[in-house]
């Protein structure tokens, strides 16, 4: 520690997470909050390094002013993608490289930086900084961790987009959009996703389902029925009387058409994790009693339960979690504490990673 009449040490901690990258600088001896920035996207596995590198170059600028920047003494970093147990680890590894020429480029020279996945650094947010225990993150994606000794002993999920995330903030919007694509050819219950995605992708206003949509004949609200006009009587070259007629409410058989071949394109044209936007969306309809939307919140709950079961939980065990959906006034924040109250378990909530990055960052001066 510095001498007496010199600056304060400072610490810096960081939470890279698939959306954001937040930043804050403290106080090394209390860890008093001196500043915040934010930057980019931070997974260390799906962000290219030049931009991983620029997006943690950008959040640790604005939380570190030029002139404080030689009193740094030690920098942690809980990222997305780093959740391998050693350092061959590819995010592990990604993310101190990209982090070690962030530093390097905003002229900080400590040596001490520590590096973490996300959910170990959101584990070490909890009250107390406790060592060992249950993690849970459920934001753009979803990942939980036993965590011994304030480092990963064993994952459930945290598997990506394609493989995995079930119930993250991706899974629902993902659902999401599958509704909206099952109400408009038939398949699925009406919604009023299908309004909403269409909406909030920029769909025009022309494709998009009228307010009196109605549910096909038969449909459950889990899509499994029958397509719309299975019981229409048919022409003798096979079409249905009524496929260009009005259903769903005033939705025609064209206009369900052309909202699918609107939406397919831009759903396609982004990164995938980008669906998570939706997820709020869900999150509406379902407080206005859209079944659908309700359902879908009902399987992401049930997707993270079975996530913290699988980590073999004890009866009294605490689970420190964090992201987005769980969040004071999360969607999921109410229906998972019932959950795992019921399995003995205490849901312990953090803001983010934040806090904990920078008691670890201390731990290491």
């Amino acid at each position: 520690m510095p001498s007496a009449g010199r600056a304060p040490a400072l610490v810096v901690g960081l939470d890279a997470g698939g959306t954001r990258t937040r930043a804050v600088l403290a106080d090394a001896a209390d860890g008093s909050l001196l500043g915040e920035g934010a930057g980019g996207p931070g997974n260390a596995l799906t962000v290219p390094l030049p931009r991983l590198t620029e997006h943690l170059a950008q959040a640790v600028a604005r939380a570190v002013p030029e002139s404080a920047r030689g009193a740094v003494v030690a920098v942690a970093g809980g990222f997305a993608g780093a959740t391998g147990a050693d350092e061959d680890d590819p995010g592990r590894r990604n993310a101190l490289t990209a982090l070690t020429a962030a530093l390097r480029r905003l002229g900080i020279a400590t040596e001490r930086l520590t590096v973490t996945s996300d959910i170990e650094a959101a584990f070490a947010s909890a009250p107390g900084a406790p060592a060992d225990g249950l993690a849970l993150v459920a934001g753009t994606g979803a990942v939980a961790m036993r965590i011994t000794d304030r480092r990963r002993a064993f994952t459930v999920d945290g598997d990506g987009w394609l493989l995995g995330d079930d119930g993250s903030g991706f899974w629902i919007g993902r659902e999401a959009v599958r509704a909206a694509l099952r109400m408009a050819d038939g398949r699925g219950a009406a919604t009023v996703l299908a309004g909403a995605v269409g909406q909030a992708l920029g769909l025009p206003a022309r494709v998009l389902p009228g307010p009196g949509s109605t549910a096909p004949r038969g449909a459950d609200v889990d899509g499994s029925s029958a397509r719309s006009g299975a019981d229409e009587p048919s022409h003798g070259d096979g079409t249905r009387a009524g496929a260009d007629q009005p259903s769903h409410g005033g939705w025609t058989r064209a206009g369900r058409e052309a909202y699918r071949g609107h939406l397919l394109p831009v759903v396609m044209a982004e990164p995938p994790t980008r669906l998570a936007r939706l997820a709020p969306l869900v999150a509406e309809a379902a407080r206005k009693g859209d079944a659908v939307a309700r359902a879908i919140l009902d399987r992401a709950v049930d997707q993270l339960t079975d996530a913290v079961r699988a980590l073999a939980p004890r009866a009294g065990e605490r689970v420190v979690a964090t992201g987005g959906l769980l969040g004071p006034g999360g969607p999921l924040t109410d229906p998972l504490t019932a959950r795992l109250d019921a399995l003995g378990l205490t849901l312990d909530l953090v803001a983010d990673g934040c806090p904990g990055a920078v008691a670890l960052a201390r731990l290491s001066v």
